[in-house]
């Protein structure tokens, strides 16, 4: 037993991985819980956080397009953030913060990651689950083995989707398995109050205080509070009085409830608001329906019924095939049918057999605790069934009570079985395969979700710039599972902006097969082809993501680049046009527009769009000698020259501003000057013809002593 529960605690702290909110927050004491708690410290019920100035200044803060950078932010996130009266709140629960964050912080000076905190809570929930089995076991099930009752140990830790559950350890799982361990705290309580008749208030009234302090981390838990009603139903089956039961049942919750009421009401001044209504998240929460029954058939068979999808490569078991919302509001996220993935759970049906054949009063205390045990189950599934949203995180909430029920008909197939030798091993040899399939599911699904985490933090290190890290996260991610498009479409960026082309190319078409429907992934195909200079493949992708997604704008860009590349100018400029037309402010098809302009030696539409791009950019040095060209083009060579000097301020290895330099200045007679700038040019890019036979020109002009015409710029290299 002391083994088993080593072996999941231990499993338990080396799996847990932090969420993408957590990863996001620059140190500890940036995260959600902890800057609650300075919070608190600080005398107020709102983040020890600043509102983002843009943020604040939006029309609608609440709409999800809108707020999406501020939600995603590198540094400090907000999303999932409850925003009102220009401060920012936390929606999630507050218990986690009174009864860990808070402490720790006090008590040790350091603050607690969100990952330490849900392991924390769920080895605490999984002791007093096997605490559980164990009073069980040795007062109704002596006569089972130990080993029945170690294997229910492992089934209550790793085969109840907690394995999965601490893959991602976000704000959202603090809450959640806060949830569940004073769940499990008050179904102990529950125990000691059925079976301790002299101290049954007491008991009682501790269960209803860990009822309170679970429903203040997890609302929804509300209704497993019926709980409460089994020993006082007890006690008057017993015809014990039930008065000072009933207060004890009562007492506590509420007072904890009117406590959570007055902070709601000091926060959205509202009682009953958590600030769901004002969440910053991807949908906009004040306009959905949270609960309906038209949400339960639906939940039912993604919570029950759904298998998980088996695949011939490790780790084998992946994601429901989920069936449509149909235009319902809110969203599934990995959620897996009970019934078909931990078929462990059948045996909950033997629980009745644990009651047969016992002394009367004996059969009926222990047909209270199991009644108890099942109310929680079914309150808490049937409420998460009428949610809007269907999530494995959720399971958590009921599975765990199910797994403990399945664990107790074990112990009653033994019990019933225990003079049949024959159909007890038979039985046994049964249950151990239902519990092995729930074991190695558990297992392999984590490993699943664990390349989801890793393929979510890749995305978000190359999103912050650190390539090389995100690299490594993704090729992590894609060893466990090769077919996410997704996870192949990132780590081909993350080789683009390394310059690795062949790589990129190689992993955009690995991931092809799997999106071929995916403009963003076509343009990158075509992106980095054409980056590589393989026009005529890189066209026929970037044209197939603009029938995909019209609205594009860097695949018209893109497509732009192509066109410019292989002299077509003409249908260039157009698709130049339309990107920004598109994304007005899109500096790279601005200046690119200019450059095709440029070439068709259109100098003053061309100079409009270079002048437009430095509004944008004024430390271009590329733009800004594209502008001078304009201005030699236009024979305007003295606003030329101050502008190309600015641009080889800037950047000195520009060959192009320095040969258009050289004609403003032999232009205006000062040769010398002239042939120094086309000297340097020519050695920065030996091979540059317009610099070479502007340079003849003006050494021919220094010869006869006479200041030549301007030629016509020549063509414009546009960076890639």
């Amino acid at each position: 037993m002391a083994a088993a529960c080593a072996l999941v605690i231990v499993a338990y702290a080396f799996s847990a991985r932090p969420g993408l909110l957590e990863a996001r927050a620059p140190r500890a004491d940036a995260t959600y819980y902890n800057l609650l708690v300075q919070g608190f410290q600080a005398g107020q019920l709102n983040l020890k956080m600043g509102v983002p100035v843009g943020f604040a200044r939006l029309a609608d803060p609440y709409d999800p397009i809108a707020n999406r950078d501020y939600r995603f932010s590198a540094s400090y996130p907000l999303h999932d953030l409850s925003y009102y009266k220009g401060r920012l709140y936390l929606y999630f629960g507050i218990t986690p913060a009174l009864v860990l964050f808070w402490p720790c912080a006090a008590l040790t000076g350091q603050y607690l990651l969100h990952k330490t905190a849900v392991v924390i809570f769920c080895a605490l929930g999984f002791l007093v689950g096997v605490g559980l089995l164990c009073a069980v076991w040795r007062r109704y099930f002596a006569d089972a083995g130990i080993g029945a009752v170690a294997a229910g140990t492992l089934a209550l830790g790793l085969a109840s989707f907690t394995p999965m559950f601490l893959q991602r350890c976000d704000v959202y799982e603090v809450a959640i398995s806060c949830g569940y361990a004073f769940t499990m705290l008050a179904l102990a309580a529950i125990w000691r109050a059925l079976h301790e008749p002299g101290r049954r208030g007491c008991w009682l009234a501790a269960a209803s205080v860990a009822c309170g302090l679970a429903v203040g981390a997890r609302p929804s838990l509300l209704f497993g509070a019926v709980i409460l009603l089994v020993p006082v139903v007890q006690a008057w089956r017993e015809r014990r009085a039930t008065r000072a039961l009933w207060l004890a049942a009562i007492g506590p919750i509420v007072l904890i409830g009117l406590g959570l009421m007055l902070y709601n009401a000091l926060r959205f001044g509202n009682p009953l608001e958590f600030g769901q209504r004002y969440m910053l998240a991807a949908t906009p929460e004040g306009t959905v329906q949270h609960f309906s029954l038209k949400y339960l058939w639906f939940n039912f068979r993604v919570y029950f019924l759904e298998p998980a999808h088996w695949s011939g490569h490790f780790p084998f078991a992946h994601d429901i095939s989920a069936p449509s919302l149909r235009g319902r509001p809110g969203w599934i996220e990995h959620p897996f049918g009970i019934i078909t993935n931990i078929p462990l759970v059948w045996l909950a049906l033997a629980v009745p057999l644990g009651c047969r054949n016992r002394p009367v009063e004996a059969g009926r205390v222990l047909f209270a605790f199991l009644s108890a045990a099942f109310l929680l189950f079914g309150t808490c599934a049937l409420t998460l069934c009428l949610y809007f949203a269907a999530c494995l995180r959720y399971e958590l909430e009921f599975v765990p009570a199910l797994v403990l029920l399945a664990v107790i008909g074990i112990l009653g197939l033994e019990r019933a079985l225990a003079g049949r030798p024959l159909w007890r091993r038979l039985a046994r040899l049964g249950w151990g395969l239902l519990l092995g399939f729930s074991l190695v599911f558990n297992l392999l699904a984590s490993f699943d979700l664990h390349a989801e985490t890793l393929a979510g933090l890749g995305g978000f290190l190359l999103e912050r710039g650190q390539v090389r890290e995100a690299i490594v996260c993704l090729e992590k991610a894609l060893k466990i599972r090769p077919d996410d498009a997704s996870t192949q479409s990132d780590l081909g960026i993350a080789f683009v902006q390394t310059g690795q082309l062949d790589e990129a190319i190689a992993h955009f078409r690995l991931a092809l097969p799997m999106a071929p429907d995916d403009a963003e992934l076509r343009y990158n195909l075509g992106n980095a082809l054409l980056q590589k200079g393989e026009l005529d493949e890189a066209t026929p992708h970037l044209q197939a993501a603009l029938r995909i997604q019209p609205g594009l704008a860097e695949a018209r860009c893109a497509l732009g680049n192509a066109l410019f590349q292989k002299e077509q100018l003409a249908e260039a400029i157009i698709q130049f046009q339309k990107a920004l037309k598109l994304n007005p402010d899109y500096l790279e098809a601005r200046c690119n527009l200019g450059s095709a302009l440029l070439r068709q030696a259109r100098f003053e539409e061309a100079l409009t769009h270079f002048q437009a791009a430095l509004k944008l950019d004024p430390a271009n040095a590329g733009t800004r000698c594209r502008l001078g060209t304009a201005l030699v083009g236009l024979r305007r060579f003295d606003e030329a020259i101050p502008e190309l000097q600015k641009a080889l301020s800037l950047n000195p290895g520009l060959p192009e501003a320095h040969c258009y330099l050289g004609v403003a200045l032999g232009s205006l007679g000062r040769l010398g000057d002239a042939i120094a700038q086309l000297q340097e040019a020519i050695r920065l890019k030996p091979d540059y013809t317009d610099a070479q036979n502007n340079l003849r020109v003006v050494l021919a002009a220094r010869a006869a002593a006479a200041i030549p015409a301007p030629p016509a710029p020549g063509p414009i290299t546009i960076p890639r």
